[in-house]
């Protein structure tokens, strides 16, 4: 049954990834109207998100967020299928580096990066790091998609620009062998998401809410003695990304715990705040605000 689902899908998403840019973005068009206007989907909670991190907007400028929200959200899931057929030049074209030169500084310290990043603007594209020779082999890490055939279609994408999917549950094990084989690389994690309430163990304010928050990134970083910068990256315009590397520590064992992923959490909702359409409304991160915390729940202040 997977089998036959993917190749009643994979035609038409191929199809669509071979598209020039200037029809590419009228599709986009065509989805945003049917997932927004026709459909309305997870509209409800967009909404009570936006209104939940923003109270001090009124109904208009909420719904003016959603509008530019789903714009992007469908350019961006449109984008992750041109993945599998854009050429090297295109992507480079149209996702940029501001500072490679941070990541060049932090190779000649001979330590792996983790590269914190957000559900924010494009994080797709960031395969175009692998195109600059780098010395660095780049590493996504990724939960696993239920359909084994779309699974390895993702993977091969990454593969055809030397980069290199890792699913959660085997991302401490990867990391960790990698690191006592000397294989230096960079680990981008999307560390944004809502972990489940039973494993939910820290806790820390994010835009305006007491939610669980992840710690695996900051703990691997300071375990394996690992640099950890933050990927800042803007939409300049449909199409077009540019990206910051904001180095957060060299040395992970002498910050304070917590430091770490406070400081990539400030980082992350100072953008949302300035241009919050290009955030992923549509994940319930804020499901478990009103959840009565576990015993062993650690709060991480945002003062340090």
């Amino acid at each position: 049954m997977q089998l036959l689902v993917f190749w009643l899908i994979y035609p038409l998403v191929w199809l669509i990834s071979k598209l020039p840019f200037w029809l590419f973005y009228k599709i986009s068009d065509v989805v945003y109207f049917i997932v927004y206007r026709i459909i309305g989907y997870r509209k409800k909670t967009v909404t009570e998100n936006l209104t939940l991190v923003f109270p001090e907007k009124s109904s208009e400028e909420i719904k003016s967020i959603r509008r530019k929200f789903y714009q992007h959200m469908c350019d961006m899931f449109l984008e992750m299928v041109k993945s599998l057929s854009i050429s090297n030049d295109q992507l480079k074209e149209r996702f940029t580096f501001t500072n490679l030169d941070e990541i060049v500084r932090i190779r000649k310290l001979d330590k792996s990066i983790i590269l914190m990043c957000g559900h924010y603007a494009s994080y797709e594209w960031l395969n175009a790091l692998q195109l600059y020779g780098l010395d660095y082999k780049g590493y996504g890490i990724y939960k696993k998609v239920k359909n084994k055939y779309f699974d390895k279609m993702a993977r091969d994408i990454r593969g055809r620009f030397d980069g290199e999917l890792i699913s959660s549950s085997k991302a401490t094990l990867t990391i960790t062998h990698n690191e006592s084989e000397g294989k230096r690389g960079v680990y981008a994690m999307i560390a944004d998401q809502s972990p489940k309430l039973s494993r939910s163990k820290y806790w820390s304010n994010f835009l305006g809410a007491n939610v669980p928050v992840f710690f695996g990134s900051e703990k691997l970083a300071k375990n394996l003695d690992m640099a950890v910068v933050y990927l800042h990256v803007e939409k300049i315009k449909r199409g077009y990304y540019s990206a910051t590397f904001f180095p957060i520590s060299d040395s992970p064992k002498e910050e304070p715990t917590f430091k770490i992923t406070r400081t990539y959490l400030d980082l992350l909702e100072t953008q949302i705040k300035k241009d919050p359409e290009y955030y992923l409304w549509t994940h319930k991160r804020w499901k478990h605000k009103d959840a009565i915390l576990p015993a062993d729940a650690t709060i991480i202040s945002k003062n340090f």
